[in-house]
């Protein structure tokens, strides 16, 4: 069998997956010293959407997510462009191709960048799919059929997660479409159905009805699962009230293509038990994802995972069953699917497998943002989970309704523009988590982050003094207590 491989290569470390945390951990090793390898290999989707090196968050993920977001956004400042004083045309089309092309250029431009630096530290880079064939040696397969044997004395198994297709629905992989295919049409997908509640369904859904395309989400129960809930409401109340149809409580059970190519879809009301349906030019499936482990063959090399969520077991150390084996990002079990995180915990590995470091990854206090057309940025508890932690006794919540201020002259609706402060009960009151629901709340997140990552208290946000006029001051003038009763809206500078 050797012979007929292309011999074997020794390596330090050998990364699979070449996203977000499988090229941190790489490079820094490399830069360490280390004798790295990648291996990166995208099956392409069952629509044959395929791209380059760099995993989701570049190719199908954040970037092209937060680029689209931005598109909408644009249509909003244009319909505001008039109450400030700007003489627009009262018609303005927007060009998908145009944009679409101007995103997936990026991309690709991002794909070469991360092929150059893995060649500026020296790590050597296969584009082959890999399997384990023992706990040292994995073998990788190109495209072309050909077969190459590595081995390293520490592997890191990095290779992420896929969209999940429903199992059950006619049709739904013949017809249907994911995140791994919307950021790469050429052509717009016209009148759309999100099926799916997750994020990534709201964001998908949210730069779609701000690109002036008839966007229906279908969710079978609640919004935002695993988020605060009271947020999660506003944000749809929100994407409601600004054009995104809602088909609440209902799941599909059929996608069938009629000769005129739209698609019927039939679904059904789970409280009525009613069946309904509706015609579409795109049905994309946003239900969750699934980690992209089962093509490892990882019992080979005795890496134990989860068989229901067939994530990856990993302790404090990233590392699995097997101990010169380690997984990070989202193909490992119980953590955060976020692009930051993965990036941090890879690099981190990496320090320790180098002995420059004993820092482990924290996974407590991680900020994230919901790029919805109003976003929703968050860090810590939500107040469900602080209730639950603590006692509903032992939690206060400061929040507050506010009106952004470029909001007053263009006479748009703030009125799920909110903040909420989940604290101790007990002086100083710690904050436990923040919760912002407005324009830039990543922006506004990411130094609140940093503030709770150091055990800030709600005494010491108080005596922050606000920069004004931003909506972030707002966080530092929440006086009202859910407690209280008062009504939680301001006005004014006060």
């Amino acid at each position: 069998v050797e012979s007929a491989h292309s011999g074997r290569q020794d390596y330090d470390l050998l990364v699979i997956g070449g996203g977000s945390g499988g090229l941190a951990c790489a490079k820094e090793a490399a830069q360490l010293g280390k004798k790295v390898a990648v291996v990166d290999y995208v099956e392409p989707s069952p629509r044959g959407t395929r791209w380059g090196l760099g995993g989701t968050c570049v190719n199908v993920g954040c970037i092209p997510k937060k680029l689209m977001h931005q598109a909408a956004l644009l249509g909003d400042r244009i319909r505001d462009a008039p109450h400030y004083g700007w003489e627009v045309p009262q018609q303005v089309p927007h060009d998908w191709r145009k944009m679409a092309e101007a995103v997936q250029n990026h991309v690709k431009s991002l794909n070469w960048g991360h092929r150059v630096q893995l060649q500026d530290r020296k790590v050597k880079y296969f584009n082959i799919k890999a399997s384990f064939v023992n706990e040292h040696v994995v073998c990788g397969v190109t495209k072309g059929g050909k077969e190459t044997l590595l081995s390293a004395e520490h592997i890191v198994i990095a290779t992420g997660g896929r969209p999940r297709y429903p199992t059950n629905i006619e049709g739904a992989l013949e017809h249907g479409i994911t995140s791994d295919d919307i950021f790469w049409l050429k052509e717009s997908p016209g009148k759309t159905l999100v099926v799916g509640a997750s994020y990534v369904a709201l964001e998908c859904a949210g730069f779609l009805t701000g690109l002036s395309l008839d966007t229906t989400v279908m969710m079978r129960s609640i919004p935002l699962r695993g988020f605060d809930q009271q947020m999660s409401s506003l944000v749809t109340e929100h994407m409601a009230s600004h054009g995104t149809q809602f088909l609440r409580g209902c799941t599909p059970s059929r996608v069938k293509k009629l000769p005129d190519g739209q698609l019927q879809v039939t679904w059904k009301d789970l409280a009525s038990g009613r069946e309904d349906m509706g015609t579409f030019d795109t049905v994309l499936w946003a239900i969750g994802r699934v980690p992209e482990t089962r093509s490892l063959n990882l019992e080979k090399a005795g890496v134990n995972t989860n068989p229901n969520t067939h994530k990856i077991l990993v302790d404090a150390q990233e590392a699995t069953s097997v101990p010169h084996i380690y997984a990070i990002g989202d193909a490992a079990e119980g953590r955060p699917e976020l692009t930051p995180t993965a990036t941090m915990a890879g690099r981190l590995l990496a320090q320790r497998l180098c002995g420059q470091s004993s820092d482990l990854m924290d996974y407590d206090n991680v900020p994230t943002t919901v790029f919805t057309p109003l976003e929703y940025g968050c860090v810590g508890l939500s107040e469900e989970e602080a209730v639950a932690r603590h006692g509903e006794e032992h939690v206060e919540v400061y929040h507050a309704f506010y009106k952004p201020l470029e909001f007053t002259v263009a006479e748009r609706d703030s009125s799920q523009c909110y903040i909420k402060m989940v604290c101790l009960r007990e002086p100083p009151q710690l904050v436990l988590g923040l919760h912002f629901l407005g324009p830039n709340a990543g922006e506004v997140t990411q130094g609140f982050a940093l503030g709770i990552k150091c055990g800030a208290s709600y005494t010491q946000v108080m005596r922050t003094v606000g920069i004004h006029p931003t909506c972030a001051e707002e966080v530092a003038k929440l006086r009202i207590t859910k407690r209280s009763g008062l009504e939680p809206t301001v006005t004014g500078c006060g």
